[in-house]
């Protein structure tokens, strides 16, 4: 949803269609904003991107909010000229050899090759973690270490950074932003209609009720935003 989208909604709530806001669509969509920022902390959307594998990667002009995951793609920088040279997993040679040509010859020698290769896997994880990673967030820097080989590419995931609304995809998050920004619009036009206070006046305004109407609501999505905030970013 674009900004204008989000003013014509809150609008909609407020007005009917039919009344008048004592507040202009730009003081609406600061306020918008102003529950943006509030958000956007606790957005854990994930993107993925796919890049060249390097055991350092400069993240400099790459906009995101944290890493949360490295993950291989196929192929290794062993032998960059076909899939099947590029793959070391002795299962998937045996799948080929009895699907594609045909005959169970020496399955088991093969089986007990993938048992040794997995051994040797657990053992190299045990002395050193593959694609563990770690974010210098100061020197916009991500090292990852390859303990088994060398990928040709690596996919990251991670959190993006937001810088307007239209970029949040998400219908939860949408819609957290609406009720959020809604509330604020409702506190601020409380405040409005209970600043200046006639005592003759023959009618009485809502400012005190949509004042705490407003109020109550931010209070309660802050804690639900509190109580269910994923902590999916990694802690060194």
């Amino acid at each position: 949803m674009k900004l204008s989208e989000y003013i014509e909604d809150i609008k909609l709530v407020l007005t009917g269609g039919v009344l008048r806001l004592e507040i202009s669509d730009d003081t609406i969509g600061k306020l918008i904003l102003k529950a943006f920022s509030e958000v956007q902390r606790y957005i854990d959307e994930t993107r993925f991107i796919q890049v060249p594998y390097a055991s350092c990667i400069d993240l400099k002009d790459f906009k995101h909010s944290s890493i949360t995951n490295v993950y291989r793609t196929k192929g290794t920088g062993i032998d960059t000229s076909s899939d099947m040279n590029a793959l070391n997993d002795p299962m998937y040679f045996q799948m080929w050899a009895s699907y594609g040509f045909g005959g169970m010859y020496n399955l088991n020698e093969f089986i007990l090759n993938y048992g040794a290769f997995n051994t040797i896997e657990q053992i190299r994880n045990t002395q050193t973690t593959d694609l563990k990673f770690i974010e210098d967030k100061q020197g916009d820097k991500l090292y990852i270490n390859s303990s088994i080989d060398t990928p040709i590419e690596i996919v990251i995931e991670y959190v993006p950074k937001f810088d307007d609304v239209d970029e949040v995809k998400s219908d939860y998050w949408i819609d957290i932003l609406k009720r959020l920004s809604l509330a604020h619009v409702k506190a601020t036009l409380g405040y409005i209609r209970t600043r200046m206070k006639v005592n003759n006046q023959p009618y009485t305004d809502d400012g005190e009720e949509m004042r705490r109407e407003g109020l109550e609501e931010i209070a309660q999505l802050e804690e639900t935003l509190r109580v269910n905030s994923q902590l999916i970013y990694p802690v060194d």
